[in-house]
């Protein structure tokens, strides 16, 4: 098992010199606008997976496929020219999910906000289907219900407690 650091390092130099031998040009009408994302190496320095993103249809991107696939030797060659390792690691072209996983993200996004459209236009128009509050408060009275009462102010007159237990009997007026 090789350092992560060095195989981060051999797979950063992998992506230039793929893209860079991109740039040249290769003798193959299949291949479209490719674009280098990415590279990952394994831990034993053997493999190398290319990541890349065709611009274009699905026609382009199906034929710059076949032609990455044709050029995969000429391109392991060249990756064994320009790095200072004892083998060449193997090469496999995969294209890479970003624009599709960007569309279906912008495909949802605009989703919610349709959703989210109709929920505010529901909201707006919604009416209550009981009260509008529908917790209960205490009474409130009026005046007047108050003066049919004891007209002692209940603040003025507090009651002792009643007795409880043993001694209850015995503090009552009946009981003596």
């Amino acid at each position: 098992m090789v350092d992560p650091a060095r195989a981060r390092k051999m797979a950063d130099r992998i992506k230039v010199i793929v893209a860079k031998r991109l740039e040249r040009g290769i003798r193959d009408p299949r291949l479209g606008f490719v674009t280098i994302t990415d590279v990952k190496v394994t831990g034993d320095l053997q493999h190398a997976s290319v990541f890349y993103t065709v611009y274009g249809s699905e026609d382009e991107r199906k034929d710059s496929a076949a032609a990455l696939k044709a050029a995969t030797g000429m391109m392991r060659s060249e990756v064994g020219k320009n790095i200072t390792a004892r083998l060449t690691p193997s090469i496999e072209f995969i294209a890479d999910a970003i624009p599709e996983n960007a569309a279906l993200i912008d495909d949802l996004l605009r989703e919610a906000r349709e959703r989210d459209t109709q929920v505010g236009e529901m909201a707006r128009t919604a009416v209550y289907a009981g009260d509008e509050d529908p917790y209960v408060k205490p009474r409130e009275y009026a005046e007047d219900d108050n003066a049919d009462e004891d007209d002692t102010d209940e603040d003025e007159v507090e009651a002792a407690p009643a007795p409880t237990g043993r001694h209850a009997a015995a503090t009552e007026p009946d009981a003596l």
